[in-house]
């Protein structure tokens, strides 16, 4: 791992944010950041597009309000697809597999723009979102593995900031979507773009120190084939079964109650509140800037008061700011949405940290897709819910904030795992013990 530069030179204002006043980062761990969050810019940039268009595919593709619950939960049934994928990160290393995933997620992304029926989209997406969360998930093990103990919540909260600014590229961009010819296909046709930037990060990014030192350990012990790809899946539940099982059931409750928020918020403003399109990409923005807040909160605040603390209030209080905006007035939807983004990114940056940090080496890539699993089951169960739930639009205020309550069965799974703040990941995954005083 590189370390800090041990000189007096500081971050800039911006750096400070989210590391306050540790020491300057080295150009390698800056390199390092912005070529995954690059990545990660494109995912949300995806995940904002199908948010923010509905009401549009809905409308093109015949999908009726009741039906978008299903339609919606098959998309994020992808999710499995990373399963099969991510513990190849562990045989093959970090880099391969998150270079694949881009590829995988402009694809899909661009083939979406052609999909003529319900059946092709979902198909589309359906290939999307396995390579979309396969990179995401990775981007998070990077940085982690990358970044020293105490400025690894802090390069997350970077990480996923810089990442959201792909979200609110496709709220922006969606708000003009009338000015497309092609409206909806249009904004996925330019999903073909990071294809454009894959020998800038062929080029530039390295495999992470970590796992090339634990791949020289193994030596001729390196096992490939389907075994080796079953292996770190094994040593995965073997090892850890109470991490595994607690980090698992905290990823699906906060899942299934954060899907269902997001997906209908441009069909509730639209076709409840009767805004336009460009009304629509104002309450991104504009409640983006308040919950940015919440990187911050979760990466630099969880590094002071310590991750499980931070993760479960901020989880715990989110279903407020959900009933403030599905079921307040018109008047609330900006500042509703931007406080649930706050508390919502911050206990998400904390579930995906705690994925990542709670394992060894040797599969904590496996690690990161156990909780996409659980997540898409999450995901699924929301949207589905939220389906059966809605037989009119007036159901669909009451449906949305019933189903965002789960967040708080999410807290208290928090509460029964170890801490992982400001320790060195060998000490936080257990493959070291912690020296003498309890110091990282």
């Amino acid at each position: 791992m590189a370390d800090a530069s041990p000189g007096p030179a500081r971050n800039n204002w911006f750096l400070r944010i989210f590391f306050g006043g540790a020491p300057r980062l080295t150009p390698e761990l800056q390199r390092v950041l912005r070529l995954v969050a690059l990545g990660m810019m494109f995912e949300n940039y995806d995940i904002g597009l199908v948010n923010a268009a509905l009401p549009q595919i809905a409308h093109d593709l015949s999908i009726s309000a009741r039906e978008t619950g299903l339609f919606l939960g098959v998309i994020r049934m992808g999710g499995f697809g990373t399963i099969l994928m991510i513990p190849f990160a562990d045989l093959l290393g970090r880099r391969r597999v998150f270079l694949a995933a881009l590829i995988g997620m402009s694809v899909g992304t661009f083939l979406t723009a052609f999909a003529q029926t319900p059946v092709q989209f979902m198909a589309a997406q359906l290939i999307t979102r396995a390579f979309m969360l396969t990179g995401a998930a990775l981007a998070v093990v990077i940085v982690i593995e990358e970044f020293p103990a105490e400025l690894r919540g802090g390069a997350l909260g970077l990480l996923l900031m810089i990442g959201g600014l792909g979200y609110g590229l496709g709220a922006a961009l969606y708000g003009g979507i009338d000015l497309f010819p092609h409206g909806w296909r249009d904004l996925y046709g330019l999903g073909v773009l990071p294809l454009v930037v894959l020998p800038l990060l062929r080029r530039a990014l390295t495999e992470t120190r970590r796992f090339t030192a634990h791949r020289e350990s193994l030596g001729d012990d390196l096992v490939g084939g389907l075994r080796g790809w079953v292996e770190p899946v094994i040593a995965l539940v073997r090892g850890r079964p109470l991490r595994t099982a607690a980090i698992g059931l905290a990823g699906f409750f906060s899942s299934m109650g954060g899907i269902v928020f997001f997906q209908y918020t441009s069909y509730f403003i639209q076709n409840v509140h009767g805004w336009k399109p460009e009304q629509y990409a104002v309450v991104v923005l504009l409640g983006g800037l308040i919950g940015v807040s919440g990187n911050v909160l979760g990466g630099r605040g969880s590094d002071h008061w310590g991750r499980k603390r931070v993760g479960a209030l901020c989880l715990a209080s989110a279903p407020l700011w959900s009933a403030l905006f599905y079921l307040g007035p018109s008047s609330t939807l900006i500042p509703a949405w931007g406080l649930y983004v706050l508390f919502m990114s911050a206990g998400d940056l904390i579930v995906r940290a705690l994925a990542s940090e709670l394992f060894p080496t040797s599969h904590r890539g496996t690690s990161s897709g156990w909780l996409v699993l659980v997540q898409t089951l999450g995901w699924t169960t929301g949207l589905l819910l939220v389906g059966f739930g809605t037989e009119a639009l007036e159901d669909l205020g009451p449906a949305v904030f019933a189903v965002s309550l789960a967040t708080v069965l999410a807290a208290l799974c928090l509460l029964v795992l170890p801490e992982t703040g400001r320790l060195e990941l060998e000490v936080a995954s257990g493959e070291r013990a912690a020296p003498p005083g309890g110091a990282a």
